[in-house]
């Protein structure tokens, strides 16, 4: 863990103000409930346990709790950070595809991991989002892969798929990272209890540090 990067993510914290907080004065997170038959709600102990360790771990101002909120609410746009995850299909409209773009330009961050299946659908989703845009894959030199902890090849490889590397991918607006996609990482299952995947608690360990990075990156970034 980095010292300079503690003392970012404190002085980031101290002064951000572009995003409502609770009347804590913490800030609440949500995971994206969606329309087609994808199981948006898995692993249900994934988003707790990258809470617990992150606010364990950095002095970040994060509820405990999250909640789940529909892409095409107008609720989404008090949520600084939504995580999106599932297997598979995954379907959009108009007024929805046009609610998250909105909510992504207005200073939103999504973070979509894809528990294998979700890339076929998610990828058609976004471009509905972003017409105009592809997912670029991320350098590892990167900001969001040493944020505060070091991932110096990119993305921790979680659970082995299809013997394919993992890969970061995002999404830009006006300069700024506002989708970012992990794709044959399956950083949520490492976030699961442990029991849940069998997942060895050396993985648990590098997908939390992962995605606290991800977390932070998207609170103090944006």
């Amino acid at each position: 863990m980095k010292i300079r990067s503690i003392l970012i993510v404190l002085a980031a914290l101290f002064f951000w103000t572009s995003l409502p907080a609770q009347p804590s004065g913490e800030f609440e997170i949500a995971r994206a409930k969606y329309r087609g038959g994808g199981d948006w709600y898995n692993d249900p102990s994934a988003l707790q346990n990258l809470i617990r360790y992150t606010k364990d771990n950095l002095p970040i101002r994060i509820s405990n709790t999250y909640k789940d909120v529909s892409l095409g609410s107008a609720e989404l746009h008090s949520y600084p950070f939504v995580f999106l995850t599932g297997h598979g299909n995954i379907t959009i409209n108009s007024t929805e595809a046009r609610n998250v773009r909105e909510y992504l330009e207005n200073g939103g961050f999504l973070y979509i991991d894809d528990d294998y299946g979700l890339d076929e659908y998610i990828r058609p989703v976004i471009k509905q989002i972003f017409p105009n845009e592809d997912f670029i894959e991320i350098p590892f030199s990167y900001p969001i892969y040493d944020q505060v902890f070091n991932f110096e090849n990119g993305l921790p490889k979680i659970h082995e798929h299809d013997n394919q590397p993992p890969q970061g991918f995002g999404i830009f607006y006006e300069g700024r990272l506002v989708v970012f996609y992990s794709y044959e990482s399956n950083l949520g299952d490492g976030w699961a209890d442990a029991e849940v995947h069998n997942t060895p608690e050396s993985l648990r360990q590098k997908a939390l540090q992962m995605g606290a990075n991800i977390l932070v990156y998207a609170l103090t970034r944006n």
